[in-house]
């Protein structure tokens, strides 16, 4: 097997799995209780910050959120047949993404509105993930295997919590749920194993890469076997997460290509009009307008025979008028 970057020792990988199996060692209540604090606190500042639609927040949520520890705990007790701390970190991801929603959930109770993708930016970006989505999480997947297994580059961990997205999406769940929106609760649970599977999949390549059972082996140490089917059904799990990310990306594709052809279209329309076109986008199966204008209202009927005519007619469209200018209302007016 091929090996890369420099040699891990035993020393490396009890690092590892002290690290990672936080069940386990004479800290495991300290860990335990860590793990549990943060993820409750990371879960209401995703949930805040989805809420308030502030991207930052977001970010913070992201730095101070565990569940990447039992995820990559997985990966390394796969790659070590450990089938207890398998089934601990299984049993934390599930039961850490379970708190995650009850939280956003209710924390969802606490606004006067729905809180979905038509109005929220951060609820759009995770509501719809693509295959680019896949891909960014097996590149981040390595990047955070990589600084596990080598401590001298350690310092990147906090980049990967940004760039991979576990709490906010998990957020996004229960909060679109309380608005009364599944399918895009779905989308976001999508995205969120869509990360899962990537980090298990990687972190149980780059480990085997860096030959941690062989050094394990030579080592002394009992080893369980590992299964030949261990690799084929991780690897199968981002075949299955892809399937959906593929048919997600072509209607993707297809929405940009109707807006692309009905941009010149309505900017045409208004302009006859004596409007001006605001904006322009596609969401929730239809095409939503918004143009800007004098009195009297325009002509919509107009709008839809253009659209006809340029081969969109099988297109919903959805307009919304917004007459006249500002005004000053000084104050005692």
């Amino acid at each position: 097997m091929v090996q890369i970057g420099a040699r891990v020792t035993v020393d490396d990988i009890d690092r590892m799995r002290d690290k990672l199996f936080i069940t386990s060692g004479p800290t495991s209540g300290t860990k335990w209780s860590a793990f549990w604090v943060l993820l409750v606190l990371a879960s209401v500042i995703a949930s805040a910050g989805v809420i308030s639609d502030s991207t930052a927040t977001v970010i913070g949520a992201m730095i101070v959120a565990p569940l990447m520890t039992p995820i990559l705990g997985t990966a390394l007790a796969l790659v070590l047949a450990d089938r207890r701390h398998l089934i601990h970190c299984l049993g934390l991801v599930l039961g850490g993404a379970l708190v995650v929603i009850g939280i956003g959930f209710l924390l969802g109770l606490t606004h006067p509105g729905d809180i979905v993708a038509s109005n929220n930016s951060q609820v759009a970006g995770r509501v719809s993930p693509r295959l680019v989505d896949l891909l960014s999480a097996l590149a981040t997947g390595v990047v955070g295997a990589f600084a596990l297994v080598r401590s001298d580059v350690s310092d990147t961990l906090p980049g990967v919590a940004i760039a991979i997205s576990l709490v906010p999406p998990l957020a996004v769940v229960g909060i679109t749920l309380e608005s009364g929106a599944p399918d895009q609760s779905l989308g976001a649970l999508l995205l969120f194993t869509t990360n899962v599977a990537a980090i298990i999949a990687t972190g149980t390549i780059v480990l085997l890469l860096y030959r941690v059972r062989h050094v394990l082996a030579n080592a002394g140490q009992p080893i369980a076997a590992m299964s030949k089917k261990t690799l084929a059904v991780v690897i199968s799990a981002v075949i299955v997460v892809a399937v959906p990310l593929g048919a997600g990306s072509l209607l993707a594709g297809r929405e940009q290509a109707i807006v692309r052809n009905a941009t010149p279209v309505t900017d045409m329309w208004a302009k006859k009009q004596g409007w001006i076109v605001n904006t322009i986008n596609f969401t929730s199966g239809e095409l939503r307008i918004v143009a800007v204008g004098p009195p009297p209202e325009a002509d919509i009927a107009a709008l839809r025979a253009d659209l006809d005519a340029a081969g969109l007619e099988n297109v919903d469209a959805r307009v919304t008028l917004v007459i006249g200018g500002s005004r000053e209302l000084p104050a005692g007016s």
